[in-house]
C-alpha cells in the first residue's frame, strides 16, 4: 500500500488583514504563488512532475475568485501544464488541501501534489463571500429554528460552557504571544518562513522586505488583555443570551491577518527515485461535522476520531497544533481531552501569529513539522474548528 509523506513546508509571514498591513499591498494570486514558488525551489522539484495543486481560500469573490490556487501556480511560473484546484472547508481549507492531496497520493491518482492556500484579509475581509446575504437558505433555517449564531457569539457559548474566565483565557492569550515572541528570538521560526518583497504601507511605491509575523506582541500582559471590551456584544445577542456575561474580546481570540503556506507530498518510492529526503509521514486523518450553533468544538471529537483510526492515545502525540480561533476553543479541548497544554502551540498559536483563513492549516503544518523536528517528537496532531461546525485532524508521524 501506497504511503503519502511531506518532503517540505513553507508559509510566509502573517501579516496585519487591514489596510497599512505588512502584505496588504500584495495581490492574493502573487501572496498564494509566493509559498508555492519557495517551496519549489527549496525542495529542488521539477515542477512538471507535479499533479496538482490544491489550495485552500475561504473568500473566494474578488480577488480571491476564479479557482485562485490555478492562477497562482500559474503566477509562481509551474508549467500550464500543472492543474490547480481551490477548496472551501472554512478555516481548515488548506488543512483540507492536504488531506486530498495525500488521500490522492495513497490511491495512485498522484504522484507529486502541492497542497497550499492564502487569505488576504486586508484585500477580502471575512464575511466578503455572502455580504449579508442567506448562505445556509431556508432549509438549514428550518431544521434550527432557534437561529444559528456568528463565530464570536459561539465562542462566548464555549466559554460559559466550559467555565473559562475572563482572566484564564487572558492568560491564554498572554502566553501564546510570549511563546511566539520566544519563538521568533530563538530563530525557531527561521527555516519554515520565506520572506517576501511587498509594496511599502506608507504607498510611496518603494519595496519592503517582509520577514516576521506582524500580529506578535511581545509586551501583551493579562493586565493589558483586562483592559480590553468584549467583541462581540450587542443589545440584540444580550436580549438573546441573557445567561453570557461576555468574556471574548479582540485580545483572546485570533486578528484577522494575510498569509500564505504550501506542502510538497508525493510518496516515499517516488520520494526516493527523485532523491527527496521526507520529513514527516501523514499518518491518519479525520474529519467530522458538529453542533452548528456551538460551531467550534468540532476539535473534540476530531482528535478522538483520528487517534482512533491511528491506533495511538493522546500520551503517544509529542505535539499538538490547535488553531486559536479564539481561546475558548483551545481550551475547552483541553478540558475534554486532558492534552498537556506544554505540548500545545508550542511556538504560540494564531492569537499571537495570525489567522489567515485560507492558510491558517498550512502554516500550522508546516510549523508542527518544526517544532516535532526542534524537540525530537515522533507524533504530532493538528486540529482546526471550522465554520458551520466542522474540524479537521491530522496525524504525522516525523521521518
Amino acid at each position: 500500500m501506497r504511503d503519502a509523506v511531506i518532503i517540505d513546508a513553507v508559509r510566509t509571514p502573517v501579516g496585519r488583514g487591514k489596510p497599512g498591513g505588512a502584505l496588504a499591498g500584495v495581490h492574493p494570486v502573487d501572496l498564494h504563488a509566493h509559498a508555492i514558488r519557495s517551496l519549489v525551489e527549496r525542495t529542488g522539484i521539477d515542477p512538471a512532475l507535479v499533479d496538482d495543486v490544491i489550495g485552500g481560500t475561504v473568500g473566494q469573490i474578488g480577488e480571491q475568485a476564479g479557482n485562485n490556487a490555478r492562477w497562482a501556480a500559474l503566477a509562481a511560473g509551474l508549467p500550464e501544464s500543472v492543474p490547480g484546484v481551490t477548496v472551501d472547508r472554512q478555516c481548515g481549507s488548506s488543512q483540507q488541501a492536504i488531506h486530498f492531496a495525500a488521500q490522492g497520493v495513497i490511491a495512485g491518482a498522484y504522484d507529486v501534489v502541492i497542497a497550499s492556500g492564502v487569505e488576504s484579509m486586508s484585500t477580502v475581509p471575512i464575511g466578503s463571500s455572502s455580504a449579508g446575504r442567506d448562505a445556509s437558505g431556508p432549509g438549514v433555517a428550518a431544521r434550527y429554528p432557534q437561529g444559528l449564531v456568528p463565530q464570536g457569539i459561539s465562542a462566548e457559548l464555549i466559554a460559559r460552557r466550559w467555565d473559562l474566565s475572563r482572566t484564564r483565557l487572558d492568560e491564554f492569550a498572554a502566553e501564546s504571544h510570549q511563546r511566539a515572541a520566544a519563538a521568533w528570538a530563538d530563530g525557531r521560526f527561521d527555516a519554515e518562513v520565506a520572506p517576501l518583497k511587498a509594496p511599502a504601507p506608507d504607498g510611496s511605491g518603494s519595496l519592503v522586505q517582509v520577514t516576521r509575523d506582524q500580529s506578535i506582541r511581545p509586551a501583551t500582559t493579562v493586565e493589558v488583555l483586562a483592559g480590553l471590551r468584549p467583541a462581540f456584544r450587542t443589545d440584540a445577542w444580550a436580549a438573546r443570551f441573557p445567561e453570557l456575561d461576555w468574556r471574548i474580546t479582540a485580545g483572546n481570540s485570533s486578528p484577522v491577518n494575510d498569509g500564505s503556506a504550501a506542502v510538497l507530498i508525493t510518496d516515499s518510492e517516488t520520494a526516493a527515485r527523485l532523491g527527496l529526503r521526507p520529513r514527516a509521514r501523514l499518518h491518519s486523518f479525520a474529519v467530522v461535522g458538529d453542533d452548528p450553533l456551538l460551531m467550534l468544538t468540532g476539535v473534540i471529537p476530531a482528535t478522538e476520531k483520528v487517534l482512533r483510526r491511528a491506533g495511538l492515545s493522546l500520551a503517544d502525540i509529542d505535539a499538538f497544533e490547535v488553531n486559536e480561533a479564539f481561546a475558548s476553543v483551545v481550551l475547552a479541548w483541553q478540558a475534554e481531552t486532558g492534552a498537556d497544554l506544554r505540548r500545545v502551540n508550542v511556538n504560540g498559536g494564531a492569537t499571537a501569529i495570525g489567522h489567515p483563513l485560507g492558510a491558517s492549516g498550512g502554516r500550522l503544518m508546516t510549523t508542527l513539522l518544526s517544532v516535532l523536528e526542534q524537540t525530537g517528537g515522533r507524533y504530532g496532531l493538528q486540529t482546526m474548528c471550522e465554520g458551520g461546525g466542522m474540524a479537521n485532524a491530522t496525524i504525522i508521524e516525523r521521518l
